[in-house]
């Protein structure tokens, strides 16, 4: 499958504003000047959730993912309602009711937020509205009802509305039964996030792993909210010690329907990258030679064409080691 991993689909890269940024300056941008020179990363990813359309995916035992609004959204449509897994954005609100209708009639009924960012998180407010109960891990709870500044976006999200906020919050695991089938909710600690949680369909044999898992992209680890490369590596390896080779896995961003084999790919990135800069690191190198070496080489091809770039990649997990 080709590879064309741009914002939304549309023609902004912060990539090639990597590479661009480095032919001028002669030297390597910080995570957090990309991302400033990027004019608002946050404001970007809202204006196109206002005109991207959104791809109905089909999971199976009436699992759906919906493509187009920030993260993937799972969908559970079912006798009793539809169950919602992450809220998108809310500029794509009239796409989402559109397609959420030609799942079925149902109502909302429930959200259950894999972690706190806002491309996950920003529909909280209306589906709520629209009678979604939401449900998130407890520091997922926590950010969402503070002030939270991601230093690696150079950005400082506010307070969201009281409606927007989890009324229901979950420890280490919780079993629900919604809609006759059986979810199992998971928190994998300071991973991409420190709140971060999978969500297992019992039977239907379907795992929404939230940005735990990148597909074909590399991922951002989310240090100022208590991400880490260790942990991301550990929530992986839990993940894939509970699926089964027939098991659809749903990551966070990339195509929306993936399987074990191809997670057990992107373990096997993280993991080699993360070996490849402790070594330089613990031979005393520093950021920029680490960079200079390019750990990241044999994976770019296929990893490294989207928001994360090589070296923004390379200095993640660096400050993890």
């Amino acid at each position: 499958m080709t590879q064309d991993f741009r914002l939304s689909r549309r023609g902004f890269c912060l990539c090639c504003m990597a590479a661009s940024s480095f032919a001028v300056s002669g030297g390597w941008l910080t995570p957090k000047q990309v991302f400033a020179k990027a004019q608002g990363i946050v404001d970007l990813i809202r204006d196109a959730a206002a005109k991207d359309p959104i791809k109905v995916h089909k999971a199976r035992a009436g699992i759906s993912v919906l493509e187009g609004s920030g993260g993937n959204i799972a969908v559970l449509t079912g006798a009793d309602g539809k169950v919602l897994i992450d809220g998108g954005i809310t500029a794509s609100r009239p796409r989402l009711l559109e397609a959420l209708a030609g799942l079925g009639k149902q109502p909302i009924s429930h959200l259950i937020n894999t972690h706190w960012h806002f491309d996950h998180t920003d529909g909280n407010a209306w589906l709520n509205a629209e009678g979604a109960a939401i449900l998130a891990h407890e520091n997922t709870c926590k950010h969402l009802m503070s002030v939270v500044r991601v230093e690696d976006w150079d950005y400082e999200f506010p307070r969201p509305p009281l409606p927007a906020v989890p009324s229901e919050t979950v420890g280490d695991e919780m079993s629900l039964k919604l809609d006759k089938a059986t979810l199992m909710l998971k928190h994998h600690p300071n991973a991409h996030t420190d709140g971060d949680i999978s969500v297992t369909f019992g039977e239907a044999n379907v795992v929404h792993a939230g940005d735990l898992y990148w597909y074909g992209i590399y991922p951002f680890i989310d240090y100022s909210t208590g991400g880490g490369i260790d942990g991301l590596i550990k929530a992986v390896e839990d993940i894939l010690a509970n699926v089964a080779n027939d098991t659809i896995v749903i990551p966070g961003h990339g195509h929306p329907v993936s399987n074990k084999k191809e997670l057990t790919e992107y373990r096997t990135m993280l993991v080699d990258i993360r070996g490849n800069v402790a070594k330089l690191k613990e031979a005393g190198k520093p950021i920029d030679e680490v960079i200079a070496a390019k750990p990241t080489t044999e994976f770019d091809a296929k990893w490294g064409q989207f928001l994360v770039t090589p070296e923004l990649f390379t200095r993640l997990v660096y400050h993890g080691v």
